[in-house]
């Protein structure tokens, strides 16, 4: 009789562990999400709830600045500082969130991918505003007017005066920029290199016919007491606006219309937008 109880009393003992088991959720973690799920991971990635990506700069103290060498938004100066339009308002906007600025040099058709992986933190370098950075990244409101231009020598300018005289000549263009896009909006065939300054060079050198860059550029690099006297601009290809691009949902985007507006309301934009020579494009605030 002993025995037979003991069996039932083990028996019991038996079924009770194996609910208790059961009842416990895949993985044995009951700490979790009382809102997850039995069984389900806890997000992650793109499910997870987006970090303050002004917290991240805050954190790291520094703003990173995807830029090139494109004066008069972005260039060095006789001591190898960056100076410029651009240069000068992001180190103000990097003050404005108590953290250092660096300028990173980049491949300007990687620029979105550089945002996205955190190579850099900002896109600000004179960006065209167009549908691919729109899809790619979150865009401020424009700051400035611009437009793609076709530079040619001085003493060939009579003959370029139209599009469809710029068919046959040989074009230099920064690689994925927006006068490459013009270009082969228009079907003219161009060698891609990798930054408009080096483009300018292409023309000055006589190795291309022409190049596309900037009107902001052209306007501060070419002609009469520049670095390019004998170069001039003919055919203006289309109207644009520059904007700043911020990693998707970046809460960057807003801090930067807020920065931007105080300091136009406070003459920082127009003041230094004079002093590169950039004031008559500056959108009014």
């Amino acid at each position: 009789m002993k025995l037979k109880r003991w069996l039932a009393l083990a028996l019991a003992l038996a079924t009770a562990a194996t609910l208790t088991a059961c009842s416990t959720p895949t993985g044995g973690d009951t700490g979790g999400d009382a809102g997850t799920p039995s069984g389900s991971p806890a997000p992650s990635g793109s499910q997870a709830v987006a970090e303050s990506d002004m917290q991240y700069v805050k954190d790291k103290g520094t703003l990173v600045v995807g830029m090139t060498d494109f004066a008069p938004m972005d260039y060095k100066d006789e001591n190898g500082e960056w100076i410029g339009f651009d240069a000068d308002m992001a180190k103000a906007f990097a003050e404005s969130l108590g953290v250092e600025v660096e300028f990173l040099e980049i491949n300007w058709d990687n620029k979105l991918m550089e945002l996205d992986t955190k190579g850099i933190d900002v896109i600000w370098n004179g960006m065209t505003i167009n549908d691919e950075v729109e899809a790619g990244a979150s865009v401020s409101e424009p700051y400035c007017r611009n437009g793609q231009v076709v530079v040619v020598p001085v003493d060939k300018a009579e003959d370029y005066q139209t599009q469809e005289s710029l068919s046959g000549l040989n074009f230099a263009v920064e690689n994925g920029s927006a006068g490459a896009e013009q270009l082969d909006a228009l079907g003219l065939s161009y060698v891609a290199k990798s930054t408009q300054a080096d483009a300018l060079m292409e023309v000055a050198s006589g190795a291309s016919d022409a190049c596309v860059i900037d009107l902001l550029m052209a306007g501060a690099m070419i002609g009469e007491g520049t670095s390019y006297p004998d170069l001039t601009y003919t055919v203006q290809l289309n109207d644009e606006e520059y904007g700043v691009a911020f990693r998707q949902g970046s809460d960057l985007t807003e801090a930067f219309n807020t920065f931007w507006k105080e300091a136009y309301d406070t003459g920082t934009v127009m003041e230094t937008a004079t002093t590169y020579g950039v004031q008559e494009s500056v959108i009014e605030k």
